[in-house]
């Protein structure tokens, strides 16, 4: 008995610490020393949806037995909003079941000024004012990007405490973390560039940068063509640009699923895209 409750207790410690929130800086982010709001959080029935992000971070998952990669994710929600949990968490939880770390990247979002409800991320959807949305975003994707690429450099410093292959490391993003990954791969130095890169429903207009890198960086992409924000064709883009940088690049453009599918249950083939992702993981020795 007492031998049962000593690994009970081992079990509950380890899974206790499994899920271990690391902030990206030490005090205040860079290019946003002057942000003081608090951070809120609402549940939804798509789970939870975080706001006025000032203090990025990550969140580790770890699996029981890590299979040397590790995947930062970056949630979606038009740099208002983060879908922690449809775009984040559910996704580290399935990644984990493949024996991957996963990193629910928390980056920075525009503040939601309760003075000008007009700029809510509601509002705006509701009125179909993209071009306003872009230009409220365009100040914080850099610092978005900023983030995504401290989460990289991070998880490959540390890649050794975590038993992390550091040759390994990939980011995958949905909708603005479509954008954040891009931005990332395009814009990063050797030290903060992901080994391969997830970009799903990626938004293209905003994303930083343009070079493909030269060092083997295969991609996997997908979407859905009846995207109700019309970003189909931003992903058959980014696939077409690497394909002429002779890039290994997968594409996956299911008929029906809409925008924000993540890991929704619609009763469609698009359901089963994180399968076809762990497909192309095991093709290119991710996992086994």
């Amino acid at each position: 008995m007492k031998k049962l409750l000593s690994v009970l207790f081992i079990f509950i410690a380890f899974y206790s610490n499994a899920q271990t929130v690391i902030p990206l800086y030490n005090g205040a982010a860079p290019g946003s020393e002057n942000w003081n709001w608090d951070e809120t959080q609402i549940k939804a029935d798509i789970g939870t949806i975080i706001s006025d992000v000032s203090h990025p971070s990550i969140t580790a998952y770890v699996p029981a037995n890590p299979n040397g990669t590790a995947v930062i994710i970056a949630p979606g929600g038009a740099f208002h909003v983060l879908a922690f949990d449809l775009e984040g968490t559910e996704v580290a939880k399935r990644l984990n079941a493949k024996g991957i770390i996963a990193f629910v990247l928390k980056y920075r979002v525009v503040h939601n000024d309760p003075a000008h409800p007009e700029n809510s991320i509601g509002a705006l959807m509701s009125s179909g004012n993209f071009k306003k949305l872009d230009s409220l975003n365009a100040p914080v994707v850099p610092l978005a990007m900023q983030d995504g690429l401290t989460a990289v450099k991070y998880v490959r410093e540390h890649a050794a405490e975590y038993k992390i292959d550091p040759n390994k490391i990939g980011f995958m993003g949905f909708s603005a973390g479509g954008t954040v990954t891009m931005s990332v791969v395009y814009s990063a130095t050797d030290e903060s560039r992901p080994n391969f890169v997830a970009p799903i429903y990626a938004y293209e207009k905003a994303i930083i940068g343009s070079i493909v890198p030269s060092a083997k960086t295969p991609i996997f992409i997908t979407a859905a063509s009846d995207d109700d924000l019309g970003l189909a064709t931003h992903s058959v883009h980014i696939y077409l640009k690497w394909l002429e940088a002779k890039q290994p690049a997968e594409l996956h453009m299911y008929e029906q699923g809409k925008h924000g599918f993540g890991t929704k249950k619609q009763g469609l083939p698009v359901d089963a895209w994180m399968d076809r992702f762990a497909d192309w993981l095991a093709m290119h020795n991710l996992i086994k």
